[in-house]
């Protein structure tokens, strides 16, 4: 005697053939999809940023990274140095929590140094301006890490007076991550010294 439940077995053999194939479908998706997720990541890791003509970080697709390292590199010292060593009564407080940002604790050590020496309380006092006229460095990229010595050239107005001087100065760099805007290189300056300061007999102009 037929009954309507006469075929319930194959009827339920085909609904787990059918649900077996849409697991199975949606597993290859999830996995091809994760697979292209990394790819691109891999991919992005070395097209990441552009740089241009100034040193300025552009962050888009446009060039690798290793072809842009040097003019990052200089330009990141650029940046430090100018913020670390231009300074008047209004604005050192600024661009020295700028210039923070770009170092690491040795660069922080040598401005609590300069604190406790009274540098920062003099320049307030007198309102003294400290400019920096030029800066020049030199690095070793085929060095881990980065090794760099910087000379800087910077003057010191003291109204009707101004002295110019030369400042060495010497560290390595570190990558990090990048933070737009306080590290838009994404370096960070270790080990940082002062080595020489001279006074120039004539300014720079």
């Amino acid at each position: 005697m037929k009954t309507p439940y006469a075929n319930i077995y194959s009827v339920l053999k085909i609904n787990r053939i059918i649900v077996l194939s849409i697991v199975i479908a949606a597993t290859l998706c999830i996995l091809f999809a994760a697979w292209m997720v990394f790819a691109t990541y891999q991919k992005s890791l070395s097209t990441a940023f552009a740089i241009s003509t100034t040193g300025e970080v552009i962050p888009l697709k446009l060039m690798a990274q290793k072809e842009s390292l040097e003019v990052e590199v200089l330009a990141h010292l650029e940046l430090f140095h100018r913020y670390f060593y231009t300074v008047d009564a209004s604005n050192y407080s600024k661009n020295l929590d700028k210039a923070l940002w770009l170092g690491n604790s040795s660069v922080d050590q040598v401005y609590q140094q300069k604190r406790a020496d009274g540098v920062y309380n003099r320049l307030i006092q007198y309102s003294l301006v400290q400019r920096v006229l030029s800066i020049e460095s030199q690095v070793d990229l085929d060095t881990d890490p980065i090794t760099f010595k910087s000379t800087i050239v910077f003057e010191i107005n003291r109204g009707s007076v101004t002295d110019t001087y030369q400042l060495l100065t010497s560290g390595n760099l570190i990558p990090v991550e990048r933070h737009f805007p306080n590290n838009p290189h994404g370096l960070l300056i270790t080990n940082y010294f002062e080595n020489s300061l001279q006074k120039l007999e004539a300014n720079i102009e």
